[in-house]
């Protein structure tokens, strides 16, 4: 594998975010996770995720985004503790903002495997954690180094999954949810920076092509001839766009340079341009797309270590979509 040598316009970049911007994390240990954790309990643990990984997006692409997704969906409400998977009345998983999550056959295919390899050892919440990174690598996306020891919730509630962004909110909310988590701005438009894979249904964008704040109008903030594709395209609520209207099945920085031309399909991604707080680094990023993979790494890492429960915090799972039974 090539290295990558960072050039001098990459570093200037960095050097530009890192000074506003502390872009850096805890170590894994103050986290209780360690990069050994499964070297002698489960020394195949990573090697399975990947092959299963492979396997599904293989089939279907669109899963690459959907386990990244499905990643953001866990960590957000009540850490990375793999409670989206938990599957009964009343869980996140049946809340409507969990409605068009997909990957759930992929994970419960991956614990199946491990289950033979290594009974009882691997979590769910490493288990998803992981996949989200081979999934990241699978669509072009950098590889980062994942830490494992994250135990299982035994919580799972819906009304919590209403803290996931939908893509009406302003930036204002954004940055308090991802302060409340541990992470900060930079990290904030580097993670919508996913956008620049995966769909979004019709339903999501209704209001910026025909009522945009019950003004009876479009948003003046969606580019005209991109509103009219979209138009066109959504002619049903159910129907799926692209979120990267111009590379969508390529791991780019296009999405940032949709924003600067107002082709940003959510109103959150659009909102990130005009902002005084997000717009400089959106301009980075759209100028810079070492800076991009190389960030984006960093922040999925962060994301990873959010709330994670260690110990006899939780537990591991032998289904990841029920609790153990004791």
């Amino acid at each position: 594998m090539k290295a990558f040598v960072p050039s001098a316009l990459f570093l200037v970049a960095l050097h530009l975010i890192s000074a506003t911007v502390r872009a850096g994390g805890l170590p894994v240990e103050a986290y209780g996770l360690s990069f050994q954790y499964y070297q002698e309990s489960c020394p195949n643990f990573e090697a399975i995720v990947s092959r299963k990984v492979k396997e599904w997006i293989k089939k279907d692409y669109t899963l690459a985004p959907a386990l990244m997704r499905l990643h953001f969906h866990d960590c957000v409400v009540r850490g990375c503790d793999a409670s989206i998977l938990l599957n009964y009345p009343g869980s996140e998983r049946s809340a409507a903002e969990s409605k068009t999550l997909r990957g759930f056959e992929v994970i419960n295919d991956i614990k199946v495997a491990l289950e033979k390899s290594c009974p009882k050892m691997a979590s769910c919440a490493d288990i998803l954690t992981s996949a989200a990174r081979d999934a990241t690598v699978l669509a072009g996306g950098p590889f980062w180094m994942v830490p494992y020891g994250r135990k299982d919730g035994r919580v799972s509630v819906a009304k919590e999954a209403s803290k996931v962004p939908v893509g009406h909110e302003n930036v204002t909310s954004l940055l308090q949810l991802f302060q409340s988590q541990g992470l900060n701005v930079l990290d904030l438009v580097v993670l919508s920076g996913a956008h620049t894979i995966g769909r979004s249904t019709c339903g999501s964008i209704q209001s910026r092509l025909y009522n945009y704040k019950s003004t009876g109008k479009p948003d003046p903030t969606l580019n005209r001839e991109y509103g009219n594709y979209l138009k066109r395209k959504c002619r049903w609520a159910s129907e799926y766009v692209y979120l990267d209207g111009r590379t969508p099945k390529t791991f780019d920085n296009m999405y940032y340079k949709n924003l600067q031309k107002k082709m940003g399909l959510l109103s959150t991604d659009q909102y990130l341009n005009s902002d005084s707080r997000t717009g400089p680094l959106v301009s980075a990023l759209a100028t810079q797309p070492e800076l991009f993979n190389y960030q984006f790494g960093v922040s999925m890492a962060k994301l990873g270590n959010v709330q994670v429960l260690t110990g006899d915090e939780g537990e591991v799972r032998t289904n990841c979509n029920a609790v153990n039974r004791y």
